[in-house]
Parts: C-alpha cells; structure tokens; sequence
C-alpha cells in the first residue's frame, strides 16, 4: 500500500504549486505584453521608414531615388498595379521578394508577414502612392531576426527566472513549514511521553512542561499549546483523582465486606443458637446497609458527574420537605441527646425533586448530628429571599472543621475525622452534586471549637407554582 504524504510535504507541494502558478501566470502576462509592445514598436518604426520615401514619390512623380537606395535591413520596392516591378532599392535582389495574394489590391497601409524569402522572415509595409497618374504600391521590408531574438532571450530569461523563482520558494517553503510544524511535532512528543506515562503504573501526567517556543508564541499555534497545557493539567488532575477515588473507594468497601466474611465464616463455622444467629445477622445486615448507601452514593455521583442526574420539578412546600427530613434525623439526635432546633417559618411554596431535596437536607442533619457533641443543639432555618430562591442553613456546635479540611469537605471518601467513615465519605459530595443539579450554591464557615455553619441557597421558583397543600 502506497505511504500517503505527510502533512509537510503536503504543505509544501501546495506552497510551491501555488506560488509557481502565480509567477507563471505573471511572467506569461509579462512576456505576451513585452512582446505585444515589441510588434508595436517594430511597426511603428516600419511605418515611419517607408512614409518619407512615399511622400519622395509622390512628390517627384517617379521611383527614381528608391534605385538608389541601400540602407541595411531596409529592402524597397516599387510595384504597379499590375504586377511589374517599376523600382527596387540597390541591396534588394530581383524576385526576392514574393508578395502575399491581395498586395496589389490594397487602398491604405497594410502591414503583412513574409515568411519564405532569402532574408528570412520580413516584416513589409504596403503603402499605395502615385508615379505620376500611374498608381503603384511601395512595399517595405524589414527582417524581424532581431525582434524574434530579443524576444527569444526575453522567453529563456523569464524561463531560467521562473526556474530559481521556483527553486528559492522550495527552499523557503522547506524552511518556513519546518518552522511552523515544530510546535506540532513538539506537541505530539509531548503528548506520546504522557501517554507512555500513563502507561505505567503509576504514572503522572505532570512533570514536562511544553517547550517555551510551543506555549510563548501569540499565534494560533501558541494557543494551541497553551490550550494543550491546560488540558493536560486537567487531564493530570483527572487522572489523579480517579486513582485517588478508586483506591478510596476500594478501602471503603473492603471493610464492610470484610466484616460480612468473617460474619460469615463464623456463623457457619460451627452450629450457633438462635440468638447467636440473630446478632450475626444484624452484623450482616449493617454492614450491607453500609454497602448499599456506598454504592447508591456513587451511583448518584456518577450520574452527576454525566450530567444524567435529572431532577424533578414538582410544586411542592419547602418548609414541608425541610420537617420531614428533620423528622428522620429526630431519632439519631435524641439518642445523643442532641435537640434539634426549627426555624422554618410560614409556608414556602417552591417547584423541586422532594426526594432529591430530603436526601439532600438529611445529607446536612445527619453530618451535623453526627459531629455534635451530646447535650447541645442543632439549628436549621428556611428564609425566603426576594427574587433570589429560599436560603437554608444548618448550625451544629461541633468542634467545628480546621482551615486546611475547609477546601476538600466536599470531596469524595475526604475524611477530616475517623467519624466520617460511617457515611463512606460521600454525603457532602452528593449533596454538592444535588445542589449543584438544581442550579444553587453551598457555602460552609467553621471555626475550631465553635461549631460549623452550611448554607444552601436554592434558585429561584418559578412564580407560576401554585399548590393545593391537601
């Protein structure tokens, strides 16, 4: 199979085909208007050398003086209309000149070509004059050797000009795309050593910057390159979060599952009673709920992240949603002794998932309630905000989260304390996938030791929401 040609020899054939085209075409015109010109001159001076001699014989009334004519490359001859030969200059030998069928019935000045006679190729003026009352016609004829050679140099030099005009562009061409391509290659190096990296175990996409000549040009190709090296920032990050979250989420779910196999081994390692079963399925069925909340968990991430996570828009009333959820983190609270305390005000009515929204308001609840200590409160509030959607927060009197633990909250299986690993380090993640699904916004304040604050603003409802509450 034939190698197709790379893209810079295909840069450079277009470059010289297209260049050579334009010189071409322009030395083609040049050379047919030099050459037109040439014609026009070389006629203008034949014209000018026979009307003197016409304007002799008209005035003297006869050929007399063309005899005695010998100028070089001028050949004069004086023929009547007839046909005979009445005069001819000294340097003309008889019959040389052989006239071309309708000479002698011209009226005015032609010009003809005379390609056959001892002189070569001649140029004659025909100009009709008068001997007396017998009219005649005076032919002059001048050798064009010289014009064809001038233009015959005029074509080889324009050729031999074309030729190394041709031969510089390739050189140019060869020179300027190579340039131009460096980048590119450097780019595609680049991006072959990060692919072998990734190849490896382990490896990075980070470490090699993009040579300076790629990223500091303004040009479209510096651009590129620029845009390549974000990409590959991003890729970088990517990457590394996806190994940091597998190897996450490995470890979340080998304790569980370890804690299901030795359950298991021990219930069927020797007979148990009835009790003793019991318990090892309530170990058992524990642990699986802590499964299912892990995969569910990323599930809803995943989704998220596919920008799958369809949310319902159902006219419904928040502050409704925001006591159910607080409802089912009643039980938790009071078994730490932990009084959950409702700002909710009137009515709220709002278009939205009431499924996602529980879940999201639990994701808060549940982490407030499980970082609070026993004996102390936790607060939510709904407002309404003019033209902005409803605000809702969440206040514990926990020990509150460090500075440096305040950037990565929401990210995947983080955990800022040993606790977190009792919801799979997801809840707050899914609950910025949920937020973020409905077009709002969370915010967190916390200080070590007085408590932490997280603050969801929802959009707007659309003002057509209209609920019948029974």
């Amino acid at each position: 199979m034939k190698r197709p040609l790379g893209l810079r020899s295909r840069m450079m054939l277009l470059f010289c085909a297209v260049v050579g085209v334009l010189l071409a075409g322009s030395f083609i015109t040049l050379y047919a208007w030099l050459a037109r010109k040439t014609h026009a001159e070389f006629d203008q001076r034949a014209v000018e050398a026979a009307a003197p001699v016409a304007a002799d014989i008209s005035s003297d009334g006869d050929a007399d003086d063309v005899a005695q004519l010998n100028l070089p490359d001028e050949y004069f001859q004086v023929t009547g209309r007839d046909g005979r030969v009445l005069a001819r200059s000294l340097n003309l030998a008889p019959g040389a000149l052989h006239l071309p069928p309708g000479a002698l019935g011209i009226h005015g000045l032609v010009l003809f070509d005379i390609g056959d006679s001892p002189y070569g190729q001649l140029r004659m003026v025909a100009q009709p004059v008068a001997i007396g009352k017998t009219p005649a016609i005076l032919f002059l004829a001048m050798p064009v050797v010289g014009r064809e050679r001038t233009l015959a140099e005029l074509r080889h030099g324009l050729g031999a000009l074309l030729m190394l005009s041709l031969a510089v562009m390739a050189l140019v061409s060869t020179w300027y795309v190579g340039r131009s391509l460096r980048p590119i290659a450097a780019l595609t190096e680049h991006a072959s050593l990060l692919a072998r990296r990734l190849e490896t175990q382990g490896g990075a996409l980070t470490g090699d910057p993009l040579p300076a000549g790629v990223t500091g040009s303004p040009d479209e190709i510096g651009q590129l390159g620029a845009a390549f090296d974000r990409l590959w920032v991003q890729m970088g990050m990517a990457v590394a979060q996806l190994r940091q979250f597998v190897s996450d989420a490995s470890h979340e779910l080998r304790t569980p599952l370890s804690v299901l196999r030795g359950e298991t081994e021990l219930v069927l390692g020797e007979p148990r009673t009835g009790e003793e079963y019991r318990r090892a399925l309530e170990v058992i069925q524990d642990e699986l709920g802590k499964l299912s909340r892990i995969v569910e968990g990323l599930f809803t991430l995943t989704l998220a992240d596919a920008g799958q996570l369809r949310l319902a828009r159902e006219p419904l009333y928040l502050n409704e949603v925001l006591e159910e959820a607080c409802a089912l983190a009643e039980s938790r609270a009071r078994s730490k002794d932990i009084r959950i305390e409702r700002s909710l005000g009137s009515e709220l009515p709002y278009q939205g998932d009431e499924t996602w929204l529980r879940q999201l308001f639990l994701s808060f609840l549940d982490n407030a309630v499980k970082y609070s200590p026993p004996g102390t409160r936790v607060r939510v509030s709904l407002e309404p905000r003019d033209g902005s959607g409803p605000q809702v927060e969440f206040s514990d009197e926990g020990p509150g989260i460090a500075p440096d633990h305040l950037p990565h909250i929401f990210e995947r299986f983080y955990r800022a304390g040993a606790d977190e690993a009792q919801s799979g380090g997801l809840g707050l993640a899914i609950a910025q996938a949920i937020v973020g699904s409905c077009g709002g916004t969370i915010e967190c304040s916390s200080r070590p030791g007085a408590g932490t604050r997280f603050t969801v603003r929802l959009p707007a409802a659309p003002p057509e929401t209209n609920l019948n509450k029974n």
